[in-house]
């Protein structure tokens, strides 16, 4: 057609027009938009259609800066979540005081930029990561974590060697067992207070050098009085470093890692439960007598095997020479410089790069924040040792006051139970192998009833007639098992504590122990005996490690390796009593010193439900 006319309000289209007249019936063709009745809905849709774009648009176009906010905040703040309404006020950003610095993050998060400002503990050691350091480090420490289950466990393997050569009664065997518990009980508040007011690693290098003498020294007893005596200063100063090294290696790791560490350090002592086995078993079968000085001056293979118990005393004096001072304790103290230092070097060594390239260049003075601790007292940076000391004590008040107070009693009562129980079932597993041995062995290979078994623990007197059983390699089979055992444990609860946390863990693990050292009592054969002996040993460990974790995150650095060694002082305590009170339970019968032992167990469970939350929490 040649011509098309337009409704009432529209305007007539030209065929083959030309652009004039295309773009006067264009105006024409959108004034209808402008009058009745199209002119109400066009406003509608498009007020609607400006809403939906308006609030797509602003979502869309902000995420990636939400998103990139959101990885700040978790990568400054130790992974926590918050709020978005708390993430957001990251976009809102103060005067910049300096070099905006890129920060190359994980592999996951962008390259950004934030404004380099002092930096807490926590966020300085979340950046230096995990790695090689971190793996080196514990490493290093591996012997040293076995150096206290030595000290402490030696002796329940040399009884069937030794008690013929000391004359040991059980009762002499008990108090064996324990002196070494009373040494790190009277020492423990010492120990934490140098600790905590000269810091880790000089201590640390002195505490093991010490013990290893006082290990070494043992290994050339003549008589109990001797080797009690030996053991006595032997506990008395492996307890400090012992705690120390807890809180040290926590220290360089983020709240991230922290409990897991824990974790880390139980399995080194599960090694350390199988090292001390498989030494005792390549020494002490062996025909290693030596006598000196017309017979005055005699050597066995239980003296050689305690003077091998003092290698890894020995090696962990020399080891930590090579390692720096906790950066969380330089800075309570004011040395921000040598912390960054370190903070930077761990961070080279974890990523490969460059120390420079660290994006943290300074640290908050902790010195200023710790000034207004009521109960505490003033940290003066750098200070001498004479500072240090007196205002080491004006520091450990606040324990005594709220809301420390509480909680350090809570967990004390806790590990003075959990220790107790542990460490008499511990410590008397290799003396019910070798009596299970000893019974096969006198009744044809028979087995029997753990009850009838453990009668011949409770000799009236020391036999006339003393005999060795040198055939004993089950004793140390047993024990490598439960030690076995114990390293999965850590390692199946490594996998499930980030899920269930700690204080569930403990509640539910101390339940379980308690029901399974009572059922000891019930034991038939060494199958049951072993299995059971295995799941209690590793459930009260795991627990005794998780609850360390928990200290750690309660206390304040300046408090925090003093809560620990006093903490594990109740615990050795708790540990000296049952080992008294075991030879005299046994004696009254087999009931009492299972169920004693899952009675205080299950104490502790009541009392774990009393513990804060401290799951991803910031060290204080």
């Amino acid at each position: 057609m040649d011509e098309a006319s337009d409704s009432k309000c529209g305007g007539k289209v030209t065929v083959n027009r030309t652009t004039i007249q295309a773009l006067t019936e264009g105006w024409q063709r959108i004034s209808p938009l402008f009058r009745s009745p199209y002119l109400l809905q066009i406003s509608l849709v498009s007020i609607i259609q400006a809403g939906y774009v308006q609030s797509y648009s602003m979502i869309r176009l902000w995420l990636p800066q939400i998103f990139q906010v959101t990885n700040d905040y978790q990568l400054l703040h130790n992974s926590t979540t918050v709020s978005l309404c708390t993430i957001l006020e990251q976009l809102k950003p103060k005067e910049t005081h300096g070099d905006c610095t890129a920060v190359n993050l994980y592999s996951h998060y962008l390259i950004h930029f934030v404004e380099i400002e002092a930096a807490t503990f926590e966020q300085a050691v979340t950046m230096t990561g995990f790695g090689k350091f971190n793996i080196l480090l514990i490493l290093l420490i591996l012997p040293g974590m076995w150096a206290p289950i030595f000290e402490t466990t030696t002796m329940s393997y040399s009884f069937a060697f030794a008690h013929c050569d000391l004359d040991l009664t059980l009762e002499d065997k008990g108090y064996l067992n324990s002196i070494t518990y009373l040494g790190m009980v009277l020492s423990a508040p010492l120990w934490g207070f140098l600790f905590d007011t000269l810091g880790r690693r000089k201590l640390l290098i002195g505490g093991f050098l010490l013990d290893a003498l006082f290990v070494i020294v043992s290994g050339f007893a003549q008589s109990t009085t001797a080797l009690m005596a030996c053991k006595f200063f032997g506990g008395l100063i492996i307890n400090g470093p012992y705690a120390a090294m807890i809180t040290y290696i926590s220290e360089f790791h983020s709240s991230k890692y922290r409990s897991r560490i824990q974790l880390v350090i139980g399995t080194m002592n599960s090694l350390g439960s199988v090292a001390l086995p498989l030494l005792a078993w390549l020494v002490l079968p062996q025909s290693l007598d030596v006598s000196l000085f017309n017979g005055y001056f005699k050597m066995h293979s239980w003296n050689f095997f305690l003077l091998a118990s003092g290698l890894p005393a020995l090696y962990s004096g020399i080891a930590f020479i090579f390692v720096p001072e906790s950066p969380k304790f330089l800075m309570t103290v004011g040395k921000n410089k040598k912390a960054l230092e370190i903070f930077q070097n761990v961070y080279s060594i974890n990523t490969g790069k460059s120390a420079d390239s660290f994006a943290i260049k300074e640290l908050v003075d902790e010195t200023k924040i710790n000034e207004d601790n009521k109960h505490g007292g003033h940290v003066t940076a750098n200070r001498t040792m004479v500072q240090a000391l007196k205002e080491g004590w004006q520091q450990i008040t606040p324990l005594f006051y709220p809301p420390f107070l509480s909680k350090f009693l809570l967990v004390c009562s806790i590990q003075f139970c959990v220790i107790q129980s542990l460490n008499i079932l511990r410590l008397w597993t290799p003396q019910i192998f070798q009596a299970i041995e000893d019974y096969g062995q006198y009744n044809n290979g028979s087995s029997a009833s753990l009850c009838t078994v453990i009668e011949l623990l409770k000799p009236s007197h020391a036999a006339t007639d003393c005999k060795i059983n040198a055939d004993n390699s089950g004793v140390y089979i047993n024990s490598i098992i439960i030690a076995v055992v114990i390293m999965c444990g850590y390692g199946v609860t490594g996998f499930i504590i980030n899920v269930l946390g700690k204080k569930r863990v403990m509640i539910i693990f101390s339940f379980l122990g308690g029901i399974a050292s009572s059922s000891l009592y019930f034991s038939q054969n060494l199958f049951t005996t072993v299995a059971l002996s295995s799941v209690f040993i590793t459930l009260t460990s795991v627990c005794s490690y998780v609850l360390l974790a928990a200290i750690v995150d309660l206390f304040p650095t300046t408090l925090r390796t003093l809560t620990v060694a006093l903490t594990m002082m109740m615990a050795r305590a708790g540990a000296m009593i049952g080992n008294l009170l075991f030879p005299v339970l046994l004696r009254l019968g087999c009931e009492p010193p299972f169920f004693y032992i899952g009675s205080i167990i299950i104490i502790s469970a009541v009392l774990c439900f009393l513990l804060p939350n401290t799951e991803n929490k910031p060290l204080i």
